[in-house]
């Protein structure tokens, strides 16, 4: 395996830069000293990592949604949309699955598809078709600043074209935009393109221009344990940290016993700092995001409604930075503009009524952050020891040996036996650990925490409670009880 990590020198940087920018026509106008001149011009207002910072600063929450669609101005209207009857804080390019997967002809189709019929062809944004005039277009129409979100595995050239168009902030990591996203992409080409992905960022912060990265937290966003999506964010976040990006932002994806998620979002804070510190990252300003409910949705707007409050309420309660938005047009599809409106407007109405509040510790929170940070260093820990201290090589065996395991992942390079359920309370606990490598004293806590459930319901531990609990949110509540008679 040649993959380390290893902070890429300037000259090997170079060197892959020059293949990354032929990968499309749009990858010529890609000028890093222009784009450095560009990002130094722009405000701090429209600049994510300095408005999380702030934000950071001042305890404040701020709110975010997803959005986008195929042509410049029809995009440049919906977040005009979201922006001012929304109220967003900060805004975000959804790019489209087509690009996701670098099949930027199949992009070009789709734009010029939508042209001809009036609507957007796409489930997204096609920057890299656009290229960074189009994408500056979008930057300079806006008022608040822009990150790009998307899923894409090798996103090297996508990242070259966002940053040199003043987007101040790129989602992803080579575990979170692999594993949940792609099925036959080995993790050592991931991890190495977003080592390109941070190496780049790193290139403009030796610059004086300081950008965001953000590793994608849910993951499946279905039944994660806390833990499994702490380990991957703190290691995304090391892995960036050596390629010298200053600005992270971890996350979180909502499970939703209010403590837990809670306690999960100051262990991820907390545990992401001390790793940092830990292996000599000094300077890397750490944030955190919370996303609202990732699962299934309820088709009722008023319930939806009930499910984005929940979510704004533990985001705000537990001190996170931003938290991403949902609409009550989930369970629906592609929401209109104005659903996704109402989202942000329903969060934001939350966050102000909580503004200044936080959870308070108390001996359940404190135990359940130990259990987090507990479990959550197991497999960091372990990962470390299968590299031989080499965190890139790490992951890619660990992941091969099930030490990392994220549930209903699609991709043959997740080991695939660990299974999650809920516990009596709603919090999401290991049924069935696979590989990873709890001790027996956190193995003994899931499996009393989950038999406490099994007693309460009059039946047996087992995967029947996952089944129950997958769909148990889009029937209107938490946890996956049986009815009568299926005891």
């Amino acid at each position: 395996m040649n993959l380390r990590n290893r902070k890429l020198t300037e000259e090997e940087f170079m060197g892959i830069r020059s293949d990354v920018l032929t990968h499309w026509p749009t990858g010529k106008d890609v000028d890093l000293d222009e784009a450095v001149e560009y990002l130094k011009k722009v405000p701090d207002e429209k600049n994510v990592a300095k408005k999380l910072r702030k934000a950071k600063e001042e305890g404040v929450t701020l709110a975010q949604p997803r959005a986008g669609v195929a042509l410049i101005e029809d995009h440049i209207e919906l977040l005009l949309h979201l922006e001012k009857e929304g109220g967003a804080d900060l805004l975000p390019s959804t790019i489209d699955s087509y690009t996701r997967q670098n099949r930027y002809a199949e992009c070009q189709v789709g734009i010029e598809e939508s042209i001809r019929l009036g609507r957007s062809m796409l489930n997204g944004f096609p920057a890299v078709n656009h290229g960074v005039a189009g994408c500056r277009r979008v930057f300079e129409a806006i008022h608040v600043p822009l990150q790009a979100r998307h899923g894409t595995p090798d996103a090297r050239l996508l990242s070259e074209i966002i940053h040199a168009s003043g987007w101040t902030s790129n989602e992803g990591g080579g575990i979170s935009y692999n594993i949940p996203y792609a099925k036959s992409v080995s993790m050592e080409k991931t991890i190495t393109d977003w080592q390109y992905c941070d190496r780049l960022v790193g290139y403009y912060e030796e610059r004086g221009i300081e950008l965001n990265r953000e590793p994608f937290g849910p993951l499946t966003g279905t039944l994660v344990p806390p833990s499994t999506s702490n380990a991957v964010a703190v290691i995304e976040a090391l892995l960036a940290a050596e390629q010298g990006v200053k600005n992270i932002t971890v996350g979180y994806g909502q499970c939703g016993n209010l403590l837990q998620d809670i306690a999960a979002i100051r262990a991820l804070e907390s545990q992401t700092d001390e790793y940092l510190k830990r292996f000599g990252y000094e300077g890397v300003y750490v944030t955190t995001v919370f996303h609202q409910w990732m699962g299934g949705f309820p088709e009722d707007e008023a319930k939806a409604f009930g499910v984005i409050s929940l979510g704004s309420t533990a985001a705000a309660l537990a001190g996170a930075t931003k938290v991403i938005v949902k609409t009550p047009h989930e369970a629906l599809g592609i929401p209109t503009k104005e659903a996704n409106a109402q989202g942000i407007r329903d969060t934001k109405m939350t966050l102000n009524m909580l503004k200044g509040q936080r959870m308070p510790m108390s001996t359940e929170l404190a135990d359940e952050i130990t259990i987090i940070k507990a479990e959550t260093a197991c497999m960091i820990e372990k990962v470390l020891e299968v590299g031989k201290g080499d965190l890139a090589r790490g992951t890619v065996e660990g992941f091969r040996l099930g030490l990392i395991d994220v549930p209903f992942a699609p991709s043959k390079y997740n080991y695939g036996k660990m299974m999650p359920a809920r516990d009596n309370t709603g919090a999401v606990r290991y049924l069935n650990a696979g590989n990873v490598p709890l001790t027996k004293e956190l193995l003994d806590f899931n499996k009393a925490k989950l038999e406490e459930r099994g007693n309460y319901e009059h039946r047996k531990v087992g995967f029947q409670m996952t089944v129950d609990d997958i769909f148990a949110v889009g029937k209107g509540m938490l946890i996956g009880r049986p009815e009568d008679g299926e005891k």
